[in-house]
C-alpha cells in the first residue's frame, strides 16, 4: 500500500523549505550576486556532505527502505571533485576542511546511516530532489555572476547520467510511495527531513558570516584607499 511518502515530504518540508530560501546568503545567489571565494566554500562544505550521504547509501542499499532510493546516477561526490579541482587546483584536497556547520551535518548522516538507515531517505530527498528541480537555473545564476568559462566550475549541476529530468522524477516519487514504511517511520523521515534543511540552513548562515566579513574588508579597504588619497 502506497504511504504517500513523496507529498508528505514536500507539504511536511514547506515551512523549512522557506526558511532556508530566505537566508540572505540563497536570497543574494538567487539574486545574482554570488561571491567566488563564498561559493568555492560551498562547494567544498557539498563534496564533505555528498561524501557522507553517498558512502551511507552505498552501505546501506541492501536495506530495505534504502533500496528504494538507490540510484548512483544521482551521486555528486565526482561532479563536486572536477568543480573543487577547477576553484582549488589539482591539490584540493590539501586545501578544504569541513567547517562547523557541515561537519555536524556529516556526523548526523554517519549516524543515522548507522543506527536509523531509512533515514537516509529525508536526506537524499532534501539534497538530490533539490539540486534535480533548480539545479540548471542555479548553474546559469553562478556562470553569469562569477563570469565562469563553459563547462568549467559548475559540474555540480549537471546530471549526464539521466535523460528525463521529469521521468527520472516521477520515478523517483513512485519509489518514495512504495517503500514499506510504518507510520510512525513515515513521521520520523518527515522529521528528518527538517532537520536536514536546518543543517542547510546552518551552512549557508556560515556562509553569509563569510560574505558579510568579505564585504567590510572591502569597504574598509576603500575607505583606507579614499583617506589616503586626499590626505
Amino acid at each position: 500500500m502506497s504511504t504517500n511518502l513523496a507529498q508528505q515530504l514536500r507539504e511536511g518540508t514547506t515551512k523549512s523549505h522557506s526558511m532556508a530560501e530566505n537566508v540572505s546568503f540563497v536570497k543574494s545567489f538567487l539574486g545574482g550576486v554570488v561571491d567566488k571565494k563564498s561559493y568555492r566554500r560551498l562547494v567544498s562544505n557539498l563534496f564533505f556532505v555528498y561524501d557522507a550521504i553517498e558512502k551511507q547509501i552505498e552501505a546501506n542499499k541492501s536495506h530495505v527502505a534504502v533500496q528504494a532510493i538507490y540510484f548512483p546516477q544521482l551521486n555528486r561526490k565526482l561532479s563536486l571533485i572536477q568543480d573543487l579541482e577547477y576553484y582549488y587546483g589539482q591539490d584540493w584536497a590539501s586545501l578544504i576542511q569541513p567547517s562547523a556547520a557541515t561537519q555536524v551535518y556529516v556526523d548526523r548522516i554517519n549516524q543515522i546511516g548507522y543506527s536509523n538507515p531509512e533515514l537516509l531517505i529525508a536526506h537524499a530527498y532534501t539534497r538530490y530532489m533539490g539540486d534535480l528541480s533548480g539545479g540548471q537555473i542555479l548553474k546559469k545564476i553562478a556562470k553569469n555572476a562569477m563570469q565562469l568559462p563553459d563547462n568549467f566550475g559548475t559540474a555540480f549541476y549537471d546530471f549526464s547520467l539521466i535523460e528525463n529530468e521529469q521521468l527520472f522524477k516521477t520515478n523517483y516519487r513512485n519509489s518514495l510511495n512504495n517503500v514499506p514504511l510504518t507510520k510512525q517511520q513515515v513521521e520520523q523521515i518527515i522529521a528528518e527531513a527538517n532537520v536536514a534543511f536546518n543543517l542547510n540552513m546552518k551552512i549557508f548562515q556560515e556562509l553569509n558570516s563569510n560574505l558579510i566579513k568579505i564585504m567590510l574588508m572591502l569597504l574598509l579597504s576603500s575607505i583606507n584607499n579614499f583617506r589616503k588619497k586626499f590626505a
